[in-house]
């Protein structure tokens, strides 16, 4: 799909795709009557008709950026933000004016207590105050959370900084992370849904998902949600207005993707979640044979006129440590700009995106993708191709597609396995993982990788204490056999070690 696709349009083409996504205001307004939308949605889907199923690329990458609002006065006092104007997206169904940013609430700042090499980090909750305080200051108002994040207390962490704000300020998202089979049950997926109103201190959600839907495959969709009855009464509670918009994350098994896709007109999905970056474009993993590109996923939800949300734009930062060569391209193209804002700047410049999530942990990453997205300054066609050039390279190395999600943990036997996938795959792109001993840099190699492991993971947690027992792998989105990873892992430290490599 949009394969040979050329990345130009027409001065009247990209009048008419600004006209159709560009609004005045931010917030939760409803300053466009259906008919309005109804109307725009017509001349769009008309447009994508002329084009053919490429129209919407050509549109998102030549367009879009002109396309986007930007709402309220400027913004002011930030050098790194030079005076831009978030950039907003429109939820067609409910008129939401999103910030084409969303702050993902899966990677908060953690105070280091005595206890933090066992892996009971506690949430600094004034650092993420701060956080939320300044994103919200500079017009972000879309904040992503989930009953299973940061070992259960992003909910409540979330609820604390945004509970200080007018309620109206912001769009909150969670979902409903009954992952365990103990939570398949009504009851239990219930009390996990209602516990969320209490974490969160609020009486609606204004963005509800079915979280990782896919993994488990139809049987554990079935389970999850269809046969206990659990997603018609969400879309119940969606009716009685305690749940704003309904949809769902997606990784995993296509079947299940396309299968509640192909009864969109049942379910009527407000917006869909989905792994969309440059590297994912062409070369996602497959799964069971299918394509799960993010190019397919993308197409599938712009064809129904399901906004999607992006997640792992940086594919858990690895597409902000690259190897050093596609550091050097990058920087001699736009030597001012971040590694990041590259993968940023994909991900927003596709015009059926609603927002793109970032888990900003530190300041200066919320402040470099506000820099971004203040305005987004969409993708030419010569830089598209240039990071389809670059995902090309980048498949060249074998690292491990670890997104730091911590899905995995924790792990019984206390290994800290995104902490020791990382570890590996930063070496990598350093260069520092040598072929054998006989390698030009292998001294080199080999002391920056030991000394970096141990300072990087405690040795209570390394690799070394894995005994498979597996289960970490069933709970990876990425499908990775982490067991398999970490023994491997362990067998060239131990190599390293000796000097036998």
């Amino acid at each position: 799909m949009w394969k040979d696709t050329k990345f130009t349009a027409s001065s009247d083409i990209r009048k008419a795709i600004t006209s159709n996504i560009s609004r005045k205001d931010m917030g939760n307004t409803k300053s466009d009557t259906r008919e309005e939308m109804k109307q725009n949605e017509m001349s769009r889907r008309h447009f994508i008709k002329s084009m053919g199923a490429a129209g919407l690329a050509v549109a998102g990458l030549s367009a879009c950026g002109r396309a986007s609002e930007n709402a309220g006065g400027s913004i002011s006092g930030d050098s790194a933000l030079k005076g831009g104007q978030m950039t907003y997206r429109t939820n067609p169904t409910t008129g939401d004016k999103v910030s084409l940013l969303g702050f993902g609430m899966m990677r908060l700042p953690y105070t280091k207590g005595s206890d933090a090499e066992k892996g009971n980090e506690t949430i600094d909750q004034d650092m993420v105050n701060e956080l939320v305080d300044y994103a919200l200051a500079h017009r972000v108002n879309y904040f992503d959370t989930s009953p299973a994040y940061c070992q259960g207390n992003s909910e409540k962490a979330t609820g604390i900084a945004l509970g200080r704000h007018p309620r109206e300020s912001y769009f909150i998202a969670t979902k409903l992370s009954n992952f365990a089979p103990s939570t398949w049950s009504r009851e239990a997926s219930m009390q996990m849904y209602r516990n969320s109103f209490k974490e969160l201190n609020v009486d609606y959600i204004d963005y509800l998902l079915l979280h990782a839907i896919g993994q488990g495959g139809m049987e554990a969709l079935h389970k999850r949600y269809l046969d206990n009855g659990i997603l018609d009464f969400l879309l119940e509670e969606r009716a009685a207005g305690r749940i704003r918009n309904l949809g769902f994350s997606y990784h995993g098994d296509i079947k299940v993707f396309d299968y509640l896709l192909a009864n969109h007109d049942k379910y009527k999905w407000d917006f869909v979640q989905i792994q969309l970056n440059y590297l994912d474009w062409k070369y996602a993993k497959t799964i069971n044979d299918s394509n799960t590109n993010a190019e397919y996923l993308y197409g599938e939800l712009a064809k129904r006129n399901i906004p999607a949300v992006i997640m792992e734009p940086l594919l858990g930062g690895r597409l902000s440590n690259v190897p050093a060569n596609v550091v050097a391209q990058l920087k001699q193209r736009e030597p001012e700009k971040s590694v990041a804002s590259w993968a940023f700047r994909f991900a927003g410049s596709f015009p059926d995106v609603l927002t793109v999530l970032s888990g900003m942990n530190r300041m200066e990453h919320l402040q470099d993708n506000l820099a971004t997205y203040s305005p987004l300054q969409t993708l030419t066609e010569s830089e598209f191709n240039f990071l389809q050039d670059t995902a090309t390279l980048m498949m060249q190395y074998d690292t491990i597609p670890c997104n730091d999600c911590k899905y995995c943990m924790p792990c019984p036997f206390g290994i800290d396995i995104p902490g020791v996938l990382l570890h590996y795959n930063k070496c990598l792109n350093e260069g520092n993982i040598p072929a054998s001993s006989q390698s030009e840099n292998y001294r080199k190699a080999r002391r920056a990788f030991l000394i970096g492991y141990d300072r990087s993971v405690p040795r209570l947690r390394q690799a070394s204490h894995c005994i498979g027992c597996n289960q970490c792998s069933p709970h990876c989105p990425q499908g990775i056999d982490i067991p398999h990873e970490l023994h491997k892992i362990d067998a060239f430290v131990e190599k390293l070690k000796q000097g036998t490599l």
